[in-house]
């Protein structure tokens, strides 16, 4: 049987644990509907998506730039920053044709319906929309068989990652994995060898 004083200290480690959370969970669960977002908080700004990067550049300049806090617009509770002002123009005029697909998260992640990393130097424009990866081993990974992971990411956004928060999903399926899920080991062997191959 548990005594009482190690529950109020499990009680008091979950509570400091979801306290340190608050600002990442506000910043990417924000009340729009283009939810949950790969966001941080970043004065002004309360929910800036993938830390200022400018997503007009990757369709215009095929290349990752950072945004400038001199240049910046809203889209549904959603703060972006642009490099010029000619940039922020395109996107005011259309902001889905630039908004990156899975609020920014890890296109591979979501292949498993985990809202989580997304690092804005990696990425992918895949027909016209704009992809972010964790990382070149999370891209890599995702190439494999992209067609495949095209389809389980959009089903697991599309049915159940958008619109919810990103915390508890994430969490959910930390603990309750995909029946495909693969560890980041298993994709990285996997990658090596398909490389190995070609």
């Amino acid at each position: 049987m548990m005594s009482m004083t190690w529950l109020r200290r499990l009680a008091a480690l979950l509570m400091v644990a979801s306290l340190a959370g608050c600002g990442a969970m506000l910043a990417q669960n924000p009340s729009g509907a283009y939810r949950p977002v790969n966001a941080v908080a970043d004065k002004p700004e309360a929910n800036l998506l993938l830390k200022g990067a400018d997503v007009t550049a990757y369709f215009t300049d095929g290349k990752y730039v950072q945004g400038s806090p001199q240049f910046h617009s809203a889209y549904e509770g959603v703060d972006l920053r642009f490099a010029s002002a000619q940039s922020k123009a395109l996107f005011d005029q259309a902001p889905t044709k630039y908004l990156p697909q899975y609020g920014g998260y890890c296109a591979n992640g979501m292949v498993y319906a985990i809202p989580w990393g997304g690092d804005a130097n990696t990425w992918k424009i895949i027909d016209g929309k704009l992809y972010i990866f964790g990382g070149q081993g999370s891209k890599d990974a995702f190439e494999l068989d992209e067609k495949t992971n095209l389809a389980l990411a959009d089903t697991y956004w599309a049915e159940e990652v958008r619109g919810h928060n990103s915390f508890w999903q994430r969490t959910k399926r930390m603990i309750f994995r995909v029946p495909h899920y693969k560890s980041g080991e298993e994709l990285a062997k996997m990658v090596a060898a398909a490389k190995a191959k070609s």
